[in-house]
């Protein structure tokens, strides 16, 4: 069952104008050519028009418009946490590795040759 009203025909005379179906004189038996637009809605509109077409009330509808937009910038704004985050990291992992290398002594450097060392063995 839809709630929709029936599209209004639209024809085209032999003259080239256009009229409503509905307004033709009875005895007019002309083609019957159907002018119609047919338009993609916007996203933000389409769950709009799925909501009134189906009979759900004007809370879908706010809901729709509210929501969609309110919920993009909601992810955005989770996005652009965890991307500072992850370049909050970066930066602190480079400034540990650049402090532990600084510091570093030759006994430390030995340790890691002998961990490389022991590592090929494994791996053998």
């Amino acid at each position: 069952m839809t709630h929709l009203p029936e599209p209004t025909r639209v024809v085209q005379r032999p003259d080239g104008t256009h009229v409503y179906a509905d307004q033709l004189p009875a005895t007019y038996a002309g083609p019957q050519v159907v002018h119609q637009h047919i338009h993609q809605a916007p996203p933000d509109r389409t769950v709009q028009r799925l909501a009134l077409g189906s009979g759900v009330g004007a809370g879908a509808v706010a809901a729709g418009v509210y929501f969609g937009p309110l919920l993009v910038g909601v992810l955005t704004a989770i996005a652009a946490n965890i991307a500072m985050l992850a370049f909050l990291a970066l930066i602190l992992a480079w400034g540990v590795h650049t402090v532990v290398k600084s510091t570093g002594s030759s006994e430390g450097a030995a340790a890691v040759r002998n961990a490389r060392r022991l590592a090929r063995r494994r791996r053998r």
